[in-house]
């Protein structure tokens, strides 16, 4: 039996707090989908909780979310375990190094990030010791900036046709985070050309993960599938205020 959050006085006041900020961001999604003549149901939100407790990820499993994301092996493990008793898709969100594939394919239905041909065969592996299948989206680099994360265009093929192969995962599609100073529109329009290249190699290869809080309505026209929100729906983090 899935549970959440206890009605406390400080539960309510922050379940309130998360209801009305969900619904705001899913009149987002709704509004952009209908901008972009796509239907609603074409678009995954998935939260990302990171800095946030295993309680606000109960909380928003009362709420109906479903997809939850985080980008720190250290803070998604526990926190996956934590709430393990409930129905959700865990999605890595980050930077994923080659040492940490073990302890992130122990939970993670979804990885966003798998750039290198190296961290493709580590997260193989791992998947296939723990019999589990995870789905695995290219991070693409949209300015070469390799602080950034990201493989390049130019190797993109390479690397799908690499975890195409790889038992245990899954080629689910691409990611991309729209680079600081470029515009959203351009950087996303980009990344459908991308797209559109993988899937005419990989067909079934049809997730877009592009979008965080500022910029979701512009990775909807640009046919993002998954939006991955933290901010709006979780208030400023607790390191940024």
């Amino acid at each position: 039996m899935e549970t959440y959050a206890q009605p406390t006085a400080d539960g309510a006041r922050r379940g309130a707090e998360l209801a009305a900020n969900l619904a705001a961001v899913r009149d987002r999604i709704a509004a952009a989908c209908a901008s972009a003549g796509r239907p609603r149901a074409d678009v995954t939100l998935v939260v990302v909780t990171k800095t946030y407790p295993a309680s606000d990820v109960r909380l928003l499993a009362g709420l109906g979310v479903r997809d939850v994301g985080e980008n720190r092996d250290q803070e998604a493990a526990p926190k996956a375990k934590a709430t393990e008793d409930l129905d959700l898709t865990w999605h890595y969100v980050g930077q994923l190094q080659t040492n940490k594939a073990k302890s992130v394919a122990g939970y993670a239905d979804v990885v966003h990030s798998l750039d290198r041909v190296r961290l493709a065969h580590s997260l193989s592996a791992a998947a296939e010791r723990q019999k589990r299948t995870i789905t695995a989206l290219l991070q693409v680099s949209l300015d070469e900036d390799p602080a950034r994360g990201g493989v390049s265009a130019a190797d993109l093929a390479e690397l799908a046709d690499v975890v195409a192969g790889a038992p245990n995962l899954i080629l689910g599609g691409v990611m991309a985070v729209a680079p600081l100073g470029v515009e959203p529109a351009r950087a996303f329009a980009g990344l459908r050309e991308i797209a559109t290249r993988l899937r005419e190699a990989h067909p079934t290869a049809n997730m877009v993960s592009a979008g965080m809080s500022n910029d979701l309505e512009a990775a909807i026209e640009a046919g993002a599938t998954h939006v991955r929100i933290g901010t709006a729906v979780l208030g400023v983090r607790p390191s940024l205020r």
